[in-house]
């Protein structure tokens, strides 16, 4: 049986990644055409682009994932390893080269994105995956996955209460600063309940 306690845990790695892809979803559209200056067009075409790759790149990762063994076992070490790179790549989508044109913006921010669904896809596959193999019980399975629905609400509901005013607070009258900084506070708190 699963304790409480590692059940809990298990479901911050769902609140770590929510506080990331979260963010990301509500808000990185509007920080590219209203704070970086990128046209709707060229965002949402970089998405499609990005989300293309994230369909091959998904596959691929739970198979590798499938074959890792290490001494802490197939998934874990994706949790371990990648939570610090997750964090910084969602840090430098937020980061703004204000010093660049147009197009080196666009490139910037294909890169960046690009990067950060690849830091995603690596830590939240395996992520996903380990809850299936904590238990042999499917009740247990089922309770686990509850919990870690729970603390995904909970992150997104973190989100959208938090960011906007952390944005405003950090940023002190530069939105592009207070979008840095603010994923930096998310990212942080999001590396750190991974490696719980």
């Amino acid at each position: 049986m699963v304790s409480a306690k590692e059940k809990i845990a298990y479901g911050l790695g769902d609140t770590a990644s929510n506080f990331i892809f979260q963010t990301v979803m509500l808000f990185l559209t509007f920080y590219y055409t209203d704070v970086v200056g990128l046209s709707a067009a060229a965002v949402g075409s970089m998405f499609l682009l990005v989300r293309i790759f994230d369909a091959i790149t998904d596959p691929l990762m739970g198979s590798l994932a499938d074959r890792t063994r290490t001494r802490w076992g197939s998934y874990r070490p994706y949790l371990l390893w990648l939570a610090l790179p997750f964090a910084l790549c969602s840090v430098l989508a937020f980061t703004s080269p204000q010093w660049l044109p147009e197009n080196g913006k666009l490139i910037y921010a294909f890169a960046t994105y690009a990067l950060l669904m690849l830091m995603y896809t690596a830590i939240n596959i395996p992520y996903s995956a380990l809850g299936g193999v904590m238990s042999a019980e499917s009740s247990e399975r089922v309770s686990i996955q509850s919990y870690r629905f729970v603390f995904a609400m909970a992150g997104g509901l973190l989100v959208t209460s938090f960011m906007l005013p952390l944005v405003e607070w950090l940023g002190e009258g530069n939105e592009a600063l207070g979008y840095q900084r603010a994923m930096m506070v998310m990212s942080a708190v999001g590396a750190m309940l991974f490696l719980l």
